[in-house]
């Protein structure tokens, strides 16, 4: 078994502040990180999808977290092909335009790689640190299976070298019959490691829960089961505490999908109160790496 790291996919959450599972001297931003870096080995930064970081910010995270600790990133919205608000890019690379969402053809072609050049190196104090895991891309319900698409991921991959991308599906079409074998083998082709899911099934952006690692680097985000997935509201989206037996028999999967990678990161993703940070407590115990 390949080594495993488990964690949430937020330490900020408003409803993790209000939960209590801080604990009462845990009272600034500093000292939340520091605990939570005593509890888990690994986190996610999903703040990056909204807006991108500042390389102070990154510094700080490195500075606030013990050695061995480790930062996984997601790739800002205009970097997956989601729309962005215009507020959220940088001030000087900002469109003249009247929309409230821009779209990455919005943008210059000098201002689109200024947008990556400058994610890219906020990130820098993390890698000099040891501590950035990986890049999450986590692609939009309409990026279907198709050759341009492909290509896209070979471009992600080249832009971020040596930094190192996953990639999360959001449309059932990368797994629809041969198409799962399909594009389990493109991945493994270019080495391009795929992100496993647990996610509620019947909406839009539906993905199977196919467990397979593509890369030295398995990844594997729940999701959680809400019956309002598609609310607005994302602590309804994401409000579902997995049970213990659901966990139990998560447990040997994931040992087995560490067998196929020399390293397997679980994330919580059901960020509501102390859902994610309970779990992933029962569940690292389940797999002996508490």
């Amino acid at each position: 078994m390949g080594d495993i790291k488990v964690g949430t996919a937020s330490w900020t959450d408003r409803t993790l502040l209000d939960s209590g599972w801080y604990p009462q001297t845990a009272d600034t931003p500093e000292k939340r990180l520091a605990y939570y870096a005593r509890q888990f080995p690994l986190v996610e930064v999903d703040a990056t999808y909204y807006s991108p970081p500042a390389e102070r910010t990154a510094r700080l995270w490195a500075e606030r977290t013990p050695a061995g600790f480790t930062f996984n990133v997601k790739a800002f919205s205009l970097l997956t092909g989601h729309p962005t608000k215009v507020s959220a890019l940088y001030k000087d690379l900002r469109p003249q335009t009247e929309k409230r969402n821009v779209y990455p053809d919005d943008l210059t072609p000098q201002a689109y790689e200024e947008v990556w050049t400058r994610f890219l190196s906020a990130l820098d104090p993390l890698v000099d640190a040891g501590k950035l895991g990986a890049l999450l891309f986590q692609f939009p319900p309409w990026f279907t299976i198709k050759r341009d698409n492909k290509q896209y991921l070979l471009e992600v991959a080249k832009r971020c070298a040596p930094l190192r991308p996953v990639y999360e599906f959001r449309h059932a079409s990368w797994f629809d019959g041969d198409n799962r074998d399909e594009t389990l083998e493109f991945l493994r082709t270019h080495r391009l490691p795929y992100v496993c899911v647990d996610m509620p099934q019947g909406h839009r952006s539906s993905v199977p829960p196919v467990l397979a690692a593509t890369a030295d680097l398995a990844v594997m985000r729940f999701h959680g089961h809400s019956d309002k997935w598609t609310s607005t509201d994302i602590h309804e989206k994401f409000g579902y505490r997995y049970s213990e037996r659901e966990l139990r028999d998560w447990a040997p999967k994931l040992r087995e999908l560490s067998d196929s990678a020399q390293q397997t990161h679980v994330l919580m993703n059901n960020c509501y109160r102390d859902y994610a940070q309970t779990n992933a407590t029962s569940l690292a115990g389940l797999l002996g790496v508490a």
